[in-house]
């Protein structure tokens, strides 16, 4: 579903000098497949080692009915021109996340 909204919003995107990548730990052969089936016209990342994520500090460990392991906390970061992070958004909530993006490029924007 998240993917789906910043593809649906990708034009807005786009129009405010804005490029999406997505990353997660998945085979270059998953993330294709994942691309083909929403029709994602944006760049899937393969972060196979965790390395990125790991560095961006969203690799950890998770819970699921009591269970423990390791995974990637649903995490955005609105990355300015220059290479610095101008918004983190942790613990995304998908429905409405690609709108809140768009108003913090806006508000990051505006404060320049």
């Amino acid at each position: 579903m998240e993917a789906v909204a910043f593809r649906d919003a990708l034009a807005q995107f786009e129009s405010a000098g804005a490029v999406i990548l997505g990353i997660s730990p998945d085979t270059v052969e998953a993330e294709k497949k994942f691309a083909d089936k929403f029709n994602l016209p944006f760049r899937l990342l393969a972060d196979t080692d965790h390395r990125v994520a790991e560095a961006y500090g969203v690799w950890g460990e998770k819970s699921l009915y009591g269970r423990k392991y390791m995974g990637v906390d649903r995490t955005t970061f609105l990355i300015g021109p220059d290479g610095r992070i101008r918004s983190i958004f942790r613990k995304v909530k998908v429905d409405g996340h690609a709108d809140e993006v768009l108003t913090a490029m806006s508000e990051a924007e505006t404060a320049q």
